[in-house]
Formats: structure tokens, C-alpha cells, sequence
């Protein structure tokens, strides 16, 4: 019993982790039609800005730190919008473009971080030290706030879409271009917009993981990975569906982990993930068209 109370929790916390990642990447490409690959680079960003800003002489506290990090990544995310995306909207290999653009902004950046902090591991602080009893087993205080504020996270971001005009302004967008230009919207606004909402959910999720994990400038590879099997397996055009997908990942991966073992583990995610598309392409829940859902 106490293993599968190891086993789930584990679970539940990587699905919070998954569900801030994924739930950007979607967004991305529900509004522009595009993947943008530089969202592992935007994740290691806001681990190590939110660190720098600690570590400076004036030495901001990790509550001043967090928002301020999420400011500078989603200005970088917007700038990602604007001078790498933007130019090439309206081609017909706008896609591949893109791939190729955000790949490369991947390597700059990383190289560049590499360059100026060096490969030695840095780590944040927890938001939350200590641990308590959790249905009898003693847990990290500081997972459980992020298992608590992930939901905080998500339904926030639901509200942004569904109670706001600039949130119903993005659901025009992603639903039909053209015709959110006859009744006034600024689609390249918007476009710029979402990516830099989705820049600050990839620092956030960042800073979560800086706070129990060693960070690198190579640490966004693997969630970026996983981001992308879970947009894939809940849907690509729906963000309900990437938010269950994320949950459903993460207790998959701690089974797999804890019976199979971390080496074989990615291998049986990804057959899992091409037995699930073959039963259904679309993905878990997922909607016709783009659209945020």
C-alpha cells in the first residue's frame, strides 16, 4: 500500500509539471498552427534567470524572483514571436520554417547559457522547505505546493480563455484568422500574446523543477520531449485534453519506473503512445480544427 501511495504521488506531481509544459505548447499551436521547439530552451531560461536574479549583489528573494523571471522569458518568448515566426506567416512551409528557427534559437541559447554560467549545476531553493505526513508517508513539502498550485496554474489559464476579451480575443484566432480581421482583431498582437503567455508557464515550470532538480543548460530537452507526447496523446487542438493527458502520463511513468525502471521507461511511453494513436489518431480528446478548448 505505501508503494502505490509512492507510486501515485510521484505521478500526480510529474502530471502537474507535464500539464504547465504542455498546456503553453498547445496554446502555441491551437492559435498559430505551429510547434514552437525553443519551449525546452524558455524552460531552462526561467530556471536560471529566476537564479541569477537571486544571486545577484542586491540578492531578490525567491517570491520578488519568480515573477520578475516570468516577465523576462514571456518578453522573450514575444520577441521569439516577432523575429522568428512572424516574418515567415502566410508561407506554405511556414511549419517547417519554424522548426527549423526554433531548433537554432535552441542551440543559441543553450550554447550561450553554457557559455556564460558554465556546465557546473546550480539549483533554486524549494518554494516550501521541510516535509510533512501524507496518508502516512512523509512527503516534500515543496512538491506538494506545486501539486496544489498546478491546478491554481491551469484553472487560471482556463479563465484567461473563457472570461477575458483578450482570452476570447485568442479563441477567435485560433478558430478562424480571417475572419477575427472583419471584426477588429490584431491576430499578429495575439499571436505575439500567446507566446509569450506560453514563455511564462515554460519559465514557471522551469523554476518548479530548478527547485528539487540540479539545473543545466541542457535541461529542457527532456521536458520538451515529454510536452510533446503529451499534446500528442490528449490531442494536439484541444488544451482539456493535454491537461488529462499530462495527469494520465505522469502516473504512467512512475509505474513504469518504479517496475520497469528508468531505462526502459521512455521506450514503453513511446509504444504506449503509437498503440494509442493507432486506435485513435486524434489523440485522447481531441477537437476538429484549432481551436482552445
Amino acid at each position: 500500500m505505501n508503494v502505490l501511495i509512492d507510486i501515485f504521488f510521484s505521478g500526480v506531481f510529474q502530471g502537474s509539471l507535464y500539464a504547465i509544459m504542455a498546456v503553453g505548447l498547445a496554446l502555441i499551436w491551437t492559435t498559430t498552427g505551429v510547434f514552437n521547439f525553443a519551449h525546452g530552451i524558455l524552460i531552462m531560461l526561467g530556471a536560471y534567470v529566476c537564479w541569477y536574479l537571486m544571486n545577484t549583489d542586491v540578492g531578490i528573494p525567491l517570491v520578488a524572483a519568480i515573477p520578475l523571471s516570468l516577465a523576462v522569458v514571456a518578453a522573450l518568448g514575444w520577441c521569439i514571436e516577432r523575429f522568428l515566426v512572424k516574418p515567415f506567416i502566410g508561407r506554405k512551409d511556414l511549419v517547417l520554417i519554424v522548426v527549423i528557427m526554433t531548433l537554432a534559437a535552441s542551440s543559441f541559447f543553450e550554447n550561450a547559457v553554457l557559455g556564460f554560467s558554465g556546465s557546473r549545476p546550480k539549483q533554486l531553493p524549494p518554494l516550501l522547505e521541510g516535509t510533512t505526513n501524507f496518508l502516512g508517508k512523509a512527503v516534500s513539502l515543496n512538491q506538494l505546493v506545486i501539486i496544489a498550485l498546478a491546478p491554481l496554474i491551469l484553472a487560471g489559464v482556463w479563465a484567461l480563455l473563457h472570461r477575458t476579451r483578450i482570452g476570447l480575443g485568442l479563441r477567435a484566432v485560433a478558430q478562424n484568422n480571417e475572419a477575427s480581421l472583419l471584426i477588429g482583431l490584431d491576430p499578429a498582437y495575439l499571436f505575439g500574446l500567446t507566446f509569450a503567455l506560453a514563455a511564462a508557464l515554460a519559465a514557471l515550470a522551469g523554476i518548479f523543477i530548478g527547485s528539487f532538480k540540479f539545473m543545466s543548460p541542457v535541461m529542457g530537452t527532456e521536458p520538451l520531449t515529454k510536452a510533446l507526447i503529451v499534446v500528442i496523446f490528449g490531442g494536439i487542438g484541444s488544451i482539456n485534453g493535454s491537461i488529462v493527458a499530462a495527469y494520465i502520463i505522469g502516473i504512467i511513468e512512475a509505474f513504469l519506473t518504479y517496475y520497469v525502471g528508468l531505462y526502459w521507461t521512455p521506450s514503453i511511453l513511446f509504444l504506449i503512445l503509437i498503440g494509442s494513436l493507432m486506435i485513435r489518431p486524434e489523440g485522447l480528446l481531441a477537437v476538429k480544427g484549432r481551436g482552445l478548448s
